[in-house]
């Protein structure tokens, strides 16, 4: 099931004329081919008609029991046939065309995943926070350099914002690894902070100390292949799925950080 908001949906189903029971100007005919040929899926199937049999109620169907990297998957594949259809849209269509796209590339991102993301940044009114959140939302599909760039910017940001709410505000350039490890030790996530009496006691401190890595590895690959630094005109980038990486192993360490330092902090 994709996590798609009603007022999302609304999006959507402005973007591909849907309010009379149509999708774009596919006929039923077209429609089942371009369903299959973009996702593998039979638009027909009986399990689609559950809110009536037209194209457009078969769609809403569709993006309420598919998940969302298939949901994602078929949405930017319908943005880019009405983008050839139209060749000279209005200004309202373009900006609704990239509305649309971005709820496509967060789902194809893992978009729930981001979600606790958010609001953190909303609990702790981080604009800053709030704008990267958005830019990797949108660059995952669209951009992958900047994607993985974004990621480890996260980690500087999230990391920044925690040690200044602690009262430990961060001077200087600090990278990535340093700013990490400051702020494991700020919130007692250091291997050395678990009593060898705890049960798991090991196995809490690898895991400990493989959270404590995810910034270094990020900063290595935005090192190789982020935006940040000039690379050889005939470099070749990375590709979606590692930006999707990247994305969800900043994200996932972030998420943990915050939650920790709400749960502990005086």
């Amino acid at each position: 099931m994709s996590q798609l908001s009603t007022v999302e949906c609304r999006y959507l189903e402005r973007l591909f004329e849907m309010s009379r029971g149509y999708v774009l100007d596919f006929v039923d005919r077209t429609f089942g081919e371009f369903v299959s040929g973009s996702v593998g899926i039979d638009i027909h199937d009986v399990k689609y008609t559950a809110n009536g049999p037209s194209k457009a109620n078969k769609l809403r169907t569709f993006w309420t029991v598919e998940p969302d990297f298939v949901v994602g998957r078929l949405l930017l594949a319908l943005i880019e046939y009405g983008e050839l259809q139209n060749a000279e849209p209005s200004a309202e269509t373009k900006a609704l065309s990239n509305k649309c796209r971005q709820i496509a590339t967060r789902l194809l991102a893992g978009g729930p995943s981001l979600d606790p993301l958010k609001q953190h940044a909303e609990m702790l009114d981080a604009n800053h926070l709030k704008e990267q959140i958005r830019r990797m939302e949108a660059s995952v599909e669209a951009d992958p350099s900047l994607a993985i760039g974004t990621a480890k910017e996260l980690i500087e940001t999230c990391c920044k914002t925690i040690l200044a709410e602690r009262g430990k505000p961060v001077t200087g350039t600090p990278d990535v690894p340093s700013l990490t490890k400051e702020t494991l030790r700020e919130l007692k996530l250091v291997p050395e902070g678990v009593p060898e009496a705890a049960r798991g006691a090991d196995v809490i401190k690898r895991l400990l100390s493989n959270l404590g890595t995810i910034g270094n590895g990020l900063a290595e690959l935005r090192g190789l292949y982020g935006t940040g630094h000039g690379k050889h005109g005939k470099t070749t980038g990375l590709g979606v799925r590692h930006a999707k990486l990247a994305v969800g192993a900043a994200a996932t360490l972030c998420i943990f950080l915050f939650e920790t330092h709400t749960e502990t902090k005086s």
